[in-house]
């Protein structure tokens, strides 16, 4: 006769079992360390460049150009005389300039400094998503999460202004509507300086648009993912805590 495994029969904790359990009481502190080393990489880049390190610099580049158009137009510049160029100041240092493709590969000479690995659209995206994180785990029991309905009122600025610059693009480079955006100054009676309306750089209307519905992204994305992204780690707390309550095992 084979013999039946008790129903009481102790579970075995596994070291899975405990690297999980740990992980999760501690998710915050990992999703900090990942995901900053996510949004810190791009930063670093610059960084390598400016003190020699291109072997360890064009690789984040390489690796970030996958996940965003690189644009230097549209991009952050760190070590040299300003923060983003014109269109135009870049197509006077760089020969590939009228192919979009192409122009994303500038990062930029010791001059004019050096690219963030991304656009300042992902920026703000991105680094807004790890600031609200910390801002929400304080007070997480104190804030009620976002519905559905505002998540996606949160998600409407980033999809209107990324759609009509995608639209815009197929014009050409410094062609498309978002870029001279003449609707723009039509409607407020030129009451701006003409550089608000026109091009991408800091101050403009265009980069006023990317940052500001970049941190709504960010808030909304934490608002409403990260009340449950809490529960299901304390769920899986609870539960091998159990578990371990079960084995006997008080090592947790």
């Amino acid at each position: 006769m084979t013999s039946t495994p008790s129903l009481h029969a102790r579970p075995t904790v596994t070291a899975a079992d405990r690297v999980i359990y740990r992980l999760s009481r501690h998710w915050m502190l990992v999703f900090s360390l990942v995901y900053g080393l996510y949004v810190g990489l791009p930063f670093l880049a610059p960084v390598f460049m400016r003190i020699g390190w291109e072997g360890a610099a064009r690789p984040i580049y390489l690796f970030y150009s996958f996940l965003c158009h690189q644009m230097a137009q549209r991009s952050l510049f760190l070590f040299g005389s300003k923060g983003m160029y014109s269109l135009s100041e870049i197509q006077a240092v760089w020969p590939h300039n009228f192919d979009m493709l192409l122009l994303r590969r500038f990062i930029g000479t010791p001059e004019m400094g050096w690219k963030v690995a991304w656009s300042d659209r992902m920026v703000s995206m991105y680094t807004s998503i790890l600031f609200f994180a910390w801002m929400w785990y304080p007070l997480r029991r104190k804030i009620k999460p976002l519905p559905i309905w505002g998540f996606i009122l949160f998600l409407l600025p980033m999809a209107v202004d990324g759609t009509t610059h995608f639209i815009s693009d197929f014009a050409g480079i410094g062609q498309g509507f978002r870029y001279t955006n003449e609707w723009l100054a039509a409607l407020t009676n030129n009451v701006f300086a003409p550089t608000f309306y026109a091009g991408d750089t800091l101050g403009s209307f265009n980069s006023w648009m990317r940052l500001i519905s970049g941190i709504l992204f960010g808030l909304g994305v934490v608002w409403f993912g990260f009340p449950y992204l809490e529960e299901a780690a304390a769920d899986t707390v609870r539960a091998l805590k159990a578990k371990f309550q079960r084995a006997g095992d008080k090592s947790a």
